[in-house]
């Protein structure tokens, strides 16, 4: 046991002091650049000042972290700042880099002369066009963190099927996912979002996972505000990775399961209708359409706790049914292929990422895209099965939306005409 701990500590140090490391090569490369344009005594001072303070504060964090005396909105405004830091600065080391070939290939040119082989100094003008680029993603950044994590929208679909009963022709459902609550940190604003999905006065409102970062007790203090939420024929919910506790360490397994039981008894509190692989059924005029809702399923690392025939189990094959699934890499996996015919899939879990360029009609794109196939919006399947992911109402680590805000989906089925 020994052996592993000290094992276990020595990774963790090398993995600190390589980040640390890449964060100071970086930091001396992006310095040409200011040295270059900001002539005055005091830059090193101010620059180098802050990379210190970021470093040493950095450090401290972590080592509390590490023996739990740390509230995890530091450890996210820590991450904040690391992004907001870092990513000007790989903008800025671009055209600097590019720079530095054509100076080497200078260089080597007059190797081969009768000119003096001289390295040609750094141009100013780059170092200004590399503050420039850099001042673009710092700027989208500190937006990000500022405003655009509670920047609430609302997407709407209109989705037609041939074998949507007559009675649910306009039936809507409005979807939120992701909520997080233990990151939130402006209960104005959360409240804002929340009012916003009410006024929508939908049919019905589904919430597809991820109450919480890691534990129940971060979601008690958001109780009141989500019981704000309503729908004519109710709230309806299901669990997301993070639901479960297993990214946190409890002092016992029993603590565990006390600690979901009590997450269970929140959804219930907030009025929402916990779907643990089981099913609800809407009816109007002696028609019916189906709501089903999976325990979390994820491919590894994530356990694969849900039970998508146990979930399914009492609806007819051919009947039209709306699946609740977190994970939308479910989708392809399981749902696709199913004996049941799942009409509709509602799933959250990418987040978009919390980052990414949307113009709508033109372009949709996020990092998040290399990882989840189907990451954020409509995929239709040729046999008219579709998905929808939502980008998610919260955030988590990262605690900002750059170009990927907060999502509250409106979704109206149609009957569509033969």
């Amino acid at each position: 046991m020994a052996l592993f701990l000290s094992i276990h500590t020595d990774i963790m140090i090398f993995r600190i002091l390589f980040t640390l490391g890449m964060v100071l090569a970086i930091d001396l490369y992006a310095y040409q650049a200011f040295r270059t344009v900001f002539k005055s005594s005091a830059t090193p001072w101010i620059y180098w000042g802050i990379t210190a303070a970021y470093v040493v504060l950095s450090l401290v964090v972590t080592v509390l972290m590490m023996n739990g005396k740390v509230d995890y909105k530091i450890g996210s405004i820590l991450f904040g700042a690391s992004i907001l830091l870092a990513m000007p600065k790989l903008v800025a080391i671009v055209p600097l880099f590019i720079e530095d070939i054509s100076r080497m290939i200078h260089f080597a040119v007059r190797l081969f002369t009768t000119q003096p082989a001289l390295l040609p100094e750094r141009r100013a003008f780059i170092s200004k066009i590399a503050l420039g680029l850099a001042a673009v993603p710092f700027l989208g950044i500190l937006d990000g963190i500022w405003k655009g994590r509670y920047r609430y929208r609302v997407i709407s679909h209109t989705l037609e099927y041939e074998d949507l009963p007559d009675a649910f022709d306009g039936f809507t459902i409005a979807q939120i996912s992701d909520i997080h609550s233990g990151s939130f940190d402006n209960q104005e604003k959360v409240q804002y979002g929340v009012d916003m999905v009410t006024e929508l006065g939908t049919d019905a409102v589904v919430f597809t996972g991820d109450m919480v970062n890691n534990i129940a007790d971060e979601a008690e203090p958001w109780i009141p505000t989500f019981q704000r939420l309503k729908g004519k024929l109710g709230i309806y919910s299901i669990l997301g990775n993070h639901d479960y506790g297993d990214y946190w360490k409890f002092p016992t397994p029993e603590a565990k399961v006390a600690n979901l039981d009590r997450l269970k008894e929140i959804h219930k509190e907030m009025g929402m209708d916990l779907l643990l692989n089981e099913s609800r059924y809407f009816e109007r005029n002696g028609q019916r359409i189906y709501l089903a809702g999976v325990e979390n399923w994820g491919l590894p690392p994530f356990p694969p706790y849900g039970d998508l025939d146990k979930a399914l189990e009492q609806i007819p094959e051919d009947a039209f049914t709306v699946l609740l699934s977190h994970d939308p890499s479910h989708f392809d996996a399981k749902v696709k292929q199913h004996p049941n015919k799942v009409h509709l899939t509602l799933s959250g879990h990418t987040h978009g990422m919390q980052f990414g360029i949307e113009i709508p009609g033109w372009i949709k794109w996020s990092p998040v895209k290399f990882k989840y196939p189907k990451w954020a919006g409509m995929y239709r399947e040729e046999d008219g099965k579709i998905l929808h992911v939502n980008r998610g109402f919260g955030y988590l680590a990262f605690p900002g939306r750059v170009g990927m805000w907060p999502e509250i989906t409106h979704i109206t089925l149609k009957k569509k005409l033969a």
